[in-house]
């Protein structure tokens, strides 16, 4: 078998963490398969580099860089002490070279007033820099062959929008060149969440980017799987500090996934899927710390039981946009005025809604991006397109999602009756046309209730014959 094995930021957090990914591939490895690693940053590191960047352009001095850069030399050369003690010199020379440069773009970035995109992007891409040495020779210390890749030297070539970049069709092609001809050899370790242009400027893949570079060099090898080891046991039917009965579930389809990690499900991101998904390549999520549980399975048609409703999520940090007026009725380009003023100001829209009468269109955003949607839209009123646009900031969306709803009469019915007999009203509803997903708006407080309410309607803390 060919594995593309991902480890996220809790799975390599420690020396003994690290352990346990090395006993993973280990046994793989002497049972005959051929594998290659992705790895993200130790958990927390990611953040704290940005969190120092962008402070630093404002910043009266540098007196916060020095600090960072000895927490993060003493948290890596004590996770490489304990993991690898025998590369203590070789790779403790990697990190030190690789700090010093840390070291020396967040200077430039205080001294030049300025972070720009790019340089952001190598800032934040040394979390993985400092930590994928560390594994390598966690790996070689235990007699198995490996060589540390970034993503742009295994091949992962994207476009170029600093913070956000997707891969090109021609990854696959770098990628099986120079990562898969080893695998019969060793063991690639890979840094994630990085890749390059063209002309191999370095670029960062953006949320879950470690999850979308394991799919992206999983393709380019054709595994046979992609397994996404994490610190639960697999993807749940809810947040489990929503609802404490919560299940694994055995099975789950793309579009499924795909659905529940919009939605804020902390599963992998919908960008994620679709490289695996192109080669139908099989998914698991399972737990570092539990590695003898199945975990979950993505595939391309999700194990069906009985329950036309496979899971429950919601995001509560969203705000609701209400654009009235009759002058909206009949008037050509409305909607396209509204939608490309939103795009102008890189407002993402997650949900939309429109009555019939075509005098309301109700659109959901993430709160962080309200003050500009309000921004953008102002114009609306001004110009007298519309009569008003108001918001809502005390909202959630929750998202019903289950490939069994296509076709399955009732389903709707079923959800809104539950709600109301809770008391739980709902604000706004949007469904896609897949029909995997129905997806509401209530007041922030009755979020919870609502999910809780139907995980017990649709009984999906229960097995399922």
């Amino acid at each position: 078998m060919r594995f593309l094995m991902k480890f996220g930021g809790t799975s390599v957090a420690d020396a003994q963490c690290i352990g346990r990914v090395v006993d993973i591939l280990e046994k793989h490895h002497k049972a005959g398969d051929e594998l290659a690693v992705v790895v993200s940053a130790q958990r927390g590191v990611t953040d704290q580099l940005i969190a120092l960047a962008e402070k630093l352009p404002a910043a009266k001095n540098c007196s916060e860089v020095s600090p960072l850069i000895a927490h993060l030399r003493e948290r890596h050369m004590t996770t490489l002490a304990g993991a690898a003690p025998d590369y203590t010199t070789e790779v403790g020379a990697v990190i030190e070279k690789r700090l010093a440069s840390l070291q020396h773009i967040l200077f430039a970035v205080h001294n030049l007033r300025e972070l720009t995109p790019r340089s952001k992007d190598y800032i934040i891409s040394f979390g993985e820099r400092l930590l994928a040495p560390v594994v390598g020779a966690a790996l070689r210390q235990r007699g198995i062959p490996s060589t540390v890749f970034d993503g742009c030297e295994a091949g992962i070539l994207t476009t170029p929008q600093h913070g956000e970049a997707t891969a090109l069709p021609e990854s696959d092609g770098r990628i099986k060149r120079k990562i898969g001809s080893l695998l019969s050899k060793e063991v690639p370790v890979i840094m994630g969440f990085m890749g390059c242009t063209e002309n191999g400027i370095l670029t960062t893949l953006g949320r879950s980017g470690s999850d979308y570079s394991a799919s992206i060099v999983g393709a380019g090898i054709d595994a046979d799987e992609i397994w996404i080891w994490t610190d639960v046991d697999g993807i749940m039917t809810s947040d489990p500090r929503v609802i404490n009965d919560a299940r694994v579930l055995k099975s789950i389809s793309y579009i499924e996934v795909m659905e529940l990690s919009y939605f804020g499900a902390k599963v992998m991101h919908p960008r994620s899927i679709d490289p695996a998904m192109r080669k139908n390549i099989l998914v698991r999520v399972k737990n570092t710390f539990n590695p003898a549980h199945p975990g979950t399975m993505i595939v391309r048609n999700g194990y069906r039981d009985s329950r036309v409703v496979k899971a429950l999520t919601y995001i509560d940090k969203v705000a609701s946009i209400n654009i009235n007026g009759a002058q909206m009725i009949g008037r050509p380009g409305v909607a396209k005025a509204i939608f490309s003023a939103l795009a102008d100001h890189e407002v993402n829209v997650m949900m939309i809604s429109q009555g019939s009468s075509e005098a309301n269109i109700s659109l959901i955003v993430d709160e962080s991006h309200l003050d500009a949607a309000v921004d953008a839209l102002a114009f609306l009123v001004r110009d007298g397109i519309v009569r008003e646009v108001t918001h809502n900031r005390d909202v959630c969306a929750v998202a019903v999602v289950g490939a069994g709803m296509a076709g399955a009469a009732g389903t709707g019915g079923r959800i809104f009756t539950a709600l109301g007999k809770a008391g739980v009203n709902v604000m706004m509803i949007s469904q896609g046309s897949s029909e995997a997903n129905i997806s509401f708006v209530v007041r922030q407080q009755d979020g919870p209730r609502a999910v809780r309410v139907l995980h017990d309607e649709f009984r999906l803390s229960e097995e399922c014959e």
